[in-house]
C-alpha cells in the first residue's frame, strides 16, 4: 500500500467506534440504575473488538499467503483473548473489573501487533492507517481501563 490518506469512510467509522465505550463510562458513572449492564456491555464490546482485530490480522495472513506461524498465532490469540476475558463473568468468578482492566492494556498494545505485521508482510500499510489504529486504539483501551479501575468504586 501507498502513504495515501484513508477513504472517509474509514475513518469516520473507525473513530465512531470509540462512542459505544464512552457511553457505557458515562453511564455507569452517573447511573447506579444502568451501572452493571453498562460495566457489562462495555466488558463485551471491549472483548467483540479484540476479536475483530484478531479477524483482521487472519486476514492480512491468508492475503499474504502467510507461511509462519506467528502472524496465525496472533490472529488466534486476540480472539481466544476476548472469549477469555469473559469466562470470569459466566464461572461467576469477581468481575468485569479485572476482565476490563486486561482488555484495556491489551486493546491499548493492539497497533505493536500491527506493527509486528507489517514488518513481517512484504507490504506496509500506510502511515495514514498506523496513525487511525493507534487512535482507534488508544480511544478504546483507555475508555476500557476507565471503565475496569471505575468497577471497583462504583460497588
Amino acid at each position: 500500500m501507498e502513504n495515501t490518506a484513508l477513504p472517509r469512510p474509514a475513518v469516520l467509522l473507525g473513530l465512531s467506534g470509540i462512542f459505544p465505550q464512552a457511553l457505557c463510562l458515562v453511564l455507569a458513572v452517573v447511573s447506579t440504575e444502568w451501572q452493571w449492564m453498562a460495566l457489562a456491555a462495555g466488558c463485551f464490546y471491549a472483548a467483540l473488538i479484540l476479536s475483530f482485530l484478531g479477524g483482521l490480522w487472519w486476514m492480512q495472513a491468508l492475503l499474504r499467503r502467510e507461511e509462519r506461524w506467528g502472524p496465525w498465532l496472533l490472529a488466534v490469540a486476540a480472539s481466544l483473548g476476548g472469549w477469555a476475558a469473559l469466562l470470569p463473568w459466566c464461572l461467576g468468578w469477581t468481575w468485569p473489573g479485572p476482565s476490563l482492566v486486561a482488555l484495556g492494556l491489551v486493546l491499548l498494545l493492539s497497533p505493536l501487533a500491527d506493527r509486528y505485521l507489517a514488518t513481517a508482510g512484504t507490504a506496509a500499510p500506510p502511515a495514514s492507517w498506523m496513525s487511525l489504529r493507534a487512535r482507534m486504539a488508544g480511544g478504546l483501551g483507555t475508555l476500557t481501563l476507565l471503565l475496569g479501575i471505575a468497577t471497583p468504586l462504583l460497588s
